[in-house]
């Protein structure tokens, strides 16, 4: 057996770093964490200086117990979780399980081994020098992991209790919610403000120029001076039929310098706007270039570690990238010396360097035929931002035009360029959110002073302000990032659990927050400010970034936040639920005369009676309060199944179904269309037959007719036959762009496939 044990986190990286390190090593993955804290009450105890009660995580004990095995093998281990603090503390998590099976043998080594990039030379030259283990890193994943539980652990069973069951809070989570809730408030509250613009349409030669009124009467003009059309009526008519002469042009030279290479944040940023990637999926696919691709016999890892807020690059790099430019671009494209970019974050030191391709040489078209759609999208614009940000800036021309119509007191301002060096542009250029267009991107003819020129059209254009925009999750991760709301490694998990928990919905690629993630928030700004408060957020997150530099100790930043915090959560124990979930209305019910208020149910907020259960009237909001109320549609010819009593179609938050009319009573539903049978047997109960099924998120699935007896269920169509290889009797249908029509059997262990139609070939 091999002396040297090396242990990753990931096993697709285990099978490259075998490739690099040979027989003299065995490689085995952890398969991410080892350990979590035990989910119940008292697992962090505040009154024994925040121990933690820690216990292997299930689905990994059997990872666990090879690696001890391993272990009492090997002479040396090697320690090679991620780079990051939680790749540090996965370490130390390995060390005490080790120590607590008695393995920790004096006369082996344990050592701590770091490499941002899979590749040869970085990791042969990383296990020629390891490390001991940094418990300063440790001690500051174990403060986060402490604070997200006593937050979690408190704050969602409060929840539960006022609001509704099955609700979370979260330390990072809640005022991430807060930012896309207050955003909405300030949409709600906006009221559009009308003005007018005045425009020219004139011309030189066969060349349009068009530009906008700028000063008036020797005043120059703010956004809402003419606000209304009878004003701008009056400006046009005291412009009309007045000559047009170029009164003065002005010409600059403008250059624009490349953006740094990619941050973990400025990835997800740039990956939502260019590839329509969530933020969740770019980390993925980051992950798995990372960890190492097979390019043709050669497994690689194609970029560096993408969990960074570093923009620095290694000499090495720097140095491969200058060469590229140098043999690939002419030498204008070169600068003089490598573009140094200073880091925004404060601490930035989650990783040495930024996310860049292990070599530039790689090019994305070589690697392109190896690599998965999103991951050559990924890899591509990771490349070519990396060599771009080591280019010269781009160079324009710009000139501004103003032209007086009827003396020089009212003049009319054009304004142009011209791109004439790319630069960097020829590679690459970021994208914004909610750009407005440019008008200074137009190519005017040329204009010199004194040139009269022909009045083609004086015109005037109506336009309203317009409310801030919601959040996409481009806009969302900066505005994190900018209130230093967590960490760049913490950002998808943020938006993915206020997706998940449905306190937000995506419309049209952007934030809007559920009624229930409304109530939420009101719940905890109103009760717990200070721990949705921006400020105090970036702060503890400072403090962390101390601990992990060995600057503060971690337990008094634990108890200093647990002292308050735990007080306050004992003090609203007292509230009510009505307190939390219903809001007074100045409003009388119009069947009984008290007050009505809005309510949270399942479905979201409503409007109803004060006096439930006594009075039943109810309204959606935003109805009509006057209008007459809509009598139920009735189910003609048939009656509830379990009372007898007339059976009503109703709409839910995923449509219309059958109701019984004697709800809350009797709660008898069934679906509105009856779902379509296949007609195959379930494989599992052999009783009941499976059926199609819509899930609350729209996507098709098929399940047993029997359920709840029979919980049987797959995604893909099934076809009444059985597996060739394991003779389950069920095989199913997948369709996939990279493989075509295919019979799949749906026992994972299985894995048994067959191509009925190949893929269409691409054009």
């Amino acid at each position: 057996m091999p002396a040297n044990l090396l242990i990753v986190e990931s096993p697709s990286k285990a099978k490259t770093l075998q490739k690099y390190l040979g027989k003299d090593f065995q490689i085995l993955a952890s398969y991410g964490h080892v350990r979590g804290l035990v989910r119940k009450s008292g697992s962090v105890d505040p009154d024994n200086s925040f121990k933690m009660k820690y216990q292997v995580i299930d689905k990994n004990k059997k990872h666990v117990d090879a690696i001890c095995e391993a272990v009492e093998r090997a002479d040396h281990v090697f320690l090679a979780s991620d780079p990051d603090r939680e790749g540090e503390a996965i370490s130390w998590h390995i060390l005490e399980i080790l120590k607590a099976k008695k393995l920790l043998n004096p006369e082996k080594t344990f050592k701590r081994v770091v490499f941002h990039e899979i590749t040869e030379t970085a990791v042969k030259q990383a296990v020629a020098h390891p490390r001991d283990l940094d418990f300063n890193l440790v001690n500051a994943q174990q403060a986060r992991s402490a604070l997200d539980y006593l937050v979690g652990f408190n704050l969602s069973p409060l929840l539960w209790r006022k609001v509704r069951t099955g609700l979370s809070a979260g330390r990072v989570q809640s005022p991430a919610l807060r930012l896309i809730c207050e955003r909405e408030l300030e949409i709600r509250a906006f009221t559009a403000q009308e003005y007018w613009t005045i425009h020219l349409d004139t011309k030189k030669g066969r060349s349009k120029v068009a530009a906008k009124l700028t000063t008036w009467q020797g005043n120059k003009l703010d956004q809402f001076d003419i606000p209304d059309e009878d004003t701008q009526a009056k400006v046009l008519a005291s412009l009309s039929g007045q000559p047009a002469q170029v009164h003065a042009v002005e010409k600059k030279k403008k250059s624009r310098s490349p953006t740094a290479p990619f941050t973990t944040s400025t990835l997800q940023q740039e990956s939502v706007r260019k590839l329509g990637f969530t933020t969740d999926r770019t980390m993925r696919t980051a992950q798995s270039l990372y960890e190492g691709v097979n390019l043709g016999g050669e497994t690689v890892g194609l970029i560096t570690y993408m969990r960074t807020d570093s923009v620095a690059l290694s000499n090495d790099a720097l140095t491969e990238i200058r060469e590229f430019i140098a043999n690939h671009f002419d030498k204008d494209y070169l600068p003089n010396a490598p573009v140094v970019y200073k880091n925004k974050a404060k601490n930035a030191q989650e990783a040495h360097e930024a996310i860049r391709p292990t070599s530039i040489l790689r090019t994305p078209e070589s690697v392109k035929t190896f690599l998965s759609p999103e991951q050559f999208k990924l890899y591509q614009m990771i490349w070519k931002r990396t060599l771009s940000c080591q280019m010269t800036a781009a160079k324009f021309d710009t000139v501004a035009v103003d032209i007086a119509v009827g003396g020089p007191e009212n003049l009319f301002r054009a304004t142009g360029q011209t791109l004439v060096f790319p630069g960097f542009m020829a590679v690459y250029q970021e994208d914004a959110d909610d750009v407005e267009d440019d008008e200074d991107e137009a190519r005017l003819p040329v204009l010199t002073e004194g040139d009269v020129l022909p009045v083609e059209q004086i015109y005037g254009e109506q336009h309203f302000t317009q409310p801030p925009p919601r959040f996409t999750e481009a806009s969302l991760v900066k505005s994190l990032e900018e209130f230093g709301i967590g960490r760049p490694s913490t950002y998808a998990s943020i938006i993915y659990t206020l997706k998940d928990r449905e306190y937000v919905i995506l419309d049209k690629k952007r934030f809007t927050p559920t009624d229930t993630g409304e109530v939420v928030n009101k719940f905890l700004t109103e009760h717990f400010t200070q721990y949705v408060d921006y400020n105090f957020t970036a702060k503890l997150e400072d403090k962390l970034d101390e601990i992990s530099t060995g600057s503060r100790e971690w337990v008094p930043v634990l108890e200093e936040f647990w002292k308050k915090f735990h007080k306050q959560v004992e003090d609203k124990q007292a509230l009510s639920r009505a307190e939390v979930t219903h809001e007074a209305l100045d409003e009388d019910c119009p069947k009984c005369g008290n007050k009505l208020s809005i309510r949270l149910g399942k479905r979201g907020r409503f409007i109803s009676c004060t006096a439930y259960p006594e009075c039943d009237y109810t309204r959606n909001l935003g109805d009509d309060p006057n209008a007459a109320p809509v009598e139920p549609e009735v189910v003609p010819d048939r009656t509830c199944p379990k009372c007898e009593s007339a059976l009503h179609i109703k709409v839910g938050r995923y449509g219309k179904f059958i109701g019984c009319s004697n709800y809350p009573k009797c709660k008898h539903i069934e679906p509105l269309e009856k779902p379509k049978d296949t007609g195959v047997e379930c494989p599992e109960c052999h009783k009941g037959s499976l059926i199609e099924r819509k899930s609350r998120y729209g996507k098709m699935f098929y399940s047993c007719n029997t359920y709840p007896d029979c919980k049987y269920a797959t995604w893909n169509p099934p076809i009444a036959e059985a597996c060739p290889q394991c003779q389950w009797p069920v095989m199913t249908i997948k369709v996939t762009k990279r493989r075509g029509t295919e019979k799949v059997c749906p026992q994972k262990e299985c894995g048994y496939s067959e191509v009925i139609e190949p893929p269409a070939p691409k054009a």
